[in-house]
């Protein structure tokens, strides 16, 4: 591989790229990566169906069952990935030695398991309430106008909010807890100011509690629509964006939770002028909100552009996607290395020329390199970047999936 590389540095350095820099800074990039591809969005509580909008598609053979087969799955997967990342985990990934807890009672000592599996694998670990999947979920939660059911809720974001708190103590590092809720109508509201008047109380009596804002990342997560609430959101993008700006939290953008036409590449810079972060949720929608598995495509590229534009540093990097429908191991390894792709295009491009000939006018210029660089050999240098890191490169690193397809999740019934 070394020649390959070896002439692939010397082309990007034509047009003043340093590829052996772009691998350094890819190589410090870590992904905070869902655990519920894994199990369907399944959880540990022995929930019998999803709610909440929350649907997948598919009966592929293997899927994890346990917290010792999604741990064992989730090593596998993390084993064919280059970088170092992180675990994201839902509420209802608890796991009970005894007496199983409703969401309001979760302690730290229900995640402890994932605590030491973190520490042993060096893995940062991050948090989302579960506002889904649950009886006392069926209309509404931290909008609700049952009180009881609202105090139930807030309870459940306060508890996970110290979850996320003993996270970081325990790891060293920050860890980020995301907030999403389901709440809407399928049918045009008579009240939008109500509902979204609760979930403010809500939101301020949850982080309300105090917490260490240098450990904790609270991040809040908009939805332009769901099923069964097609007609309107209560937590929606402009709820959240002035939410979080008033109380010096972080929006999280889910690039399936917008209109098709919507891009949030687009939206990034923008945030970033009135926030020192903002998070992400990359995604691929396929019409809707479909969590389709992340492939190299024009909007993935086009996020990751605005992220290096940005500075790696000021975005918070998570994946959310699950497809029941093809081997779950598969979906992470290629989700996680279209996102990995996406962002070393983006370190490959020579940004500071491209930005003085935008500035200076000279479209046609601009225009001429970028297509240029579509077909630069990035190839050779993902492939000099998985090796050094220890990871098979190529298309190779499917034969290890299907061996363990073959050695265990074939066997699981």
């Amino acid at each position: 591989m070394g020649e390959r590389y070896d002439a692939a540095k010397e082309i990007y350095k034509k047009v003043g790229v340093d590829t052996d820099a772009a691998i350094k800074a890819l190589a410090g990039v870590s992904i905070s990566i869902h655990c519920w591809q894994g199990d369907d969005v399944g959880g540990f509580e022995g929930a019998k169906a999803l709610s909440g909008g929350i649907q997948t598609t598919g009966n592929y053979p293997g899927k994890a069952r346990n917290p010792d087969e999604l741990m064992a799955d989730i090593d596998k997967a993390l084993s064919l990935l280059p970088g170092k990342h992180r675990l994201n985990l839902h509420a209802s990934y608890a796991i009970f030695e005894d007496e199983i807890a409703d969401r309001d009672a979760l302690l730290p000592k229900h995640f402890k398991k994932w605590v030491d599996y973190a520490k042993e694998r060096g893995l940062g670990l991050d948090f989302n309430p579960t506002y889904f999947s649950h009886d006392k979920a069926d209309n509404a939660t931290l909008s609700s106008e049952d009180e009881e059911i609202r105090a139930f809720w807030i309870r459940h974001g306060q508890a996970s909010l110290r979850i996320a708190e003993y996270f970081a103590n325990e790891l060293g590092t920050p860890s980020t807890l995301d907030i999403w809720i389901p709440d809407g109508w399928k049918e045009t509201p008579a009240d939008r100011t109500g509902p979204r008047a609760r979930l403010k109380d809500s939101l301020d009596q949850i982080i309300g509690i105090g917490y260490d804002k240098s450990k904790v990342y609270v991040t809040v997560e908009s939805k332009v629509f769901g099923i069964g609430m097609e007609s309107c959101t209560v937590g929606s993008h402009e709820f959240y964006m002035n939410y979080a700006a008033k109380n010096g939290i972080y929006c999280l953008l889910d690039n399936g939770h917008y209109h098709p036409t919507e891009r949030v590449g687009d939206k990034i810079p923008s945030m970033l002028l009135f926030s020192d972060k903002v998070a992400l949720h990359v995604t691929r929608a396929v019409r809707w909100d479909s969590d389709h598995v992340i492939l190299l495509d024009d909007e993935t590229k086009d996020i990751a552009n605005e992220i290096v534009l940005a500075g790696l540093d000021k975005v918070i990097l998570a994946t959310d996607f699950f497809d029941a429908s093809i081997n779950r191991i598969a979906a992470w390894v290629v989700g996680v290395r279209s996102l990995q792709k996406a962002l070393l295009l983006a370190l490959l491009s020579p940004q500071e020329q491209l930005k003085k000939l935008q500035d200076e006018r000279r479209l046609t210029e601009l225009m001429v390199l970028r297509e240029e660089l579509k077909t630069f050999p990035v190839g050779d240098v993902w492939s000099e970047f998985c090796e050094s890191q220890g990871v098979i490169p190529g298309f190779e690193w499917f034969s290890a999936v299907e061996e363990y397809e073959k050695e265990h999740l074939s066997l699981r019934k």
